[in-house]
């Protein structure tokens, strides 16, 4: 008679696989997990003078005193999150798709990933039209996801100016295409009311990328992600990038809406602002990504990821770069956002 307490042994457990893959579901093979991260990094600025872009303001002799030794810091403290979210026991690694608003040019968005060893990241970078010189950088994790290519989408405001690009990056994990939307959109500056049409402006191309991805394939996997400078319930966000934060009325809408994993969080936001969090930083999904097919997120796979050295050492917001304009030597004056999505095998 067999002894039913006898353990499986590795040789076993693979003769088991090769003879009876399905075999209790001992071998059913485990689906890839990919960590999307969205963060405003904070002027990640070099610190040579650009008079196209940055006026000399982040120079050693520019308004911003911005020097080698705070850019090293800064490098440091990016560092120092990719390495916590590494270590976090929920993740396990860096983000195989990361993106970073703020950032000046390739190459300081480059030399900033460098220093995560291991990491091991590509790099895709659009130098955008913004008058202030700041992109959104983009890298992955080659080992883990494919990338596709990518495309810089024009936004204009009502006055003719243009701003930061919406850009949609094509990426592929276990056979399975997915699409990538960055975004940042123009800020609150002055009123927030006034300045909202640039901001729909903004949100009706992130919505065309949307609608075109689905007309050529309705079962389109979409994640648009970025700071928009508005909230859940601002007309930009709801109404004209069609977000919800109802994750059945998604997946009813036939593709009208897109899913705000705000939804699932208890986090009060991931920006402070006048002694309030606001949740300005989003990530959406299409419903697609709802259905437990192919690529699919559940209702734990968003995080506004922090450490306790991100915090004002006052208990008053975050510690940021800046504060009013003075150097603080922090993180940034936002907090990153991770999502977790499976990858069916």
């Amino acid at each position: 008679m067999a002894n039913p307490s006898r353990k499986i042994t590795p040789v076993l457990l693979l003769l088991i696989c090769l003879i009876a893959p399905s075999h209790n579901g001992i071998c059913k093979e485990h689906p890839q997990q990919i960590v999307a991260m969205w963060w405003n990094a904070e002027n990640l600025f070099d610190t040579h003078d650009d008079p196209m872009v940055d006026d000399g303001e982040f120079t050693p002799a520019g308004k911003r005193q911005w020097t080698e030794k705070k850019l090293l810091l800064k490098r440091l403290r990016i560092a120092r999150v990719f390495r916590a979210i590494k270590a976090d026991r929920e993740y396990g690694k860096y983000p195989d798709i990361v993106a970073l608003a703020e950032t000046e040019n390739r190459q300081v968005f480059a030399g900033t990933l460098a220093s995560l060893d291991g990491a091991g990241y590509a790099i895709d970078y659009r130098e955008s039209p913004d008058p202030r010189g700041i992109d959104i950088g983009l890298a992955w994790n080659p080992a883990t996801v494919k990338f596709t290519g990518s495309k810089p989408y024009t936004v204009r405001l009502e006055d003719g100016r243009g701003t930061r690009y919406v850009i949609a990056a094509g990426f592929r994990a276990s056979g399975h295409q997915f699409t990538v939307v960055l975004n940042h959109w123009p800020s609150r500056s002055f009123d927030a009311r006034w300045s909202e049409p640039n901001r729909i402006a903004a949100a009706r191309v992130a919505r065309r990328i949307a609608d075109s991805l689905r007309t050529r394939d309705p079962r389109a996997e979409i994640i648009v992600m970025g700071d928009f400078n508005d909230h859940p319930a601002d007309r930009s966000v709801w109404e004209t990038l069609g977000s919800s934060l109802d994750r059945k009325a998604v997946q009813r809408s036939s593709g009208r809406l897109l899913y705000n994993c705000w939804n699932s969080t208890a986090s009060p936001g991931s920006y402070f602002y006048k002694n309030h969090w606001e949740r300005i930083d989003h990530m959406l999904v299409s419903a697609a990504l709802l259905d437990g097919r192919g690529l699919s997120i559940d209702n734990r796979a968003f995080r506004v990821f922090s450490i306790l050295e991100m915090f004002d050492r006052h208990g008053k917001g975050l510690y940021s770069t800046y504060k009013r304009g003075k150097f603080k030597g922090g993180y940034s004056d936002h907090l990153p956002l991770l999502l977790k999505i499976s990858a069916a095998p």
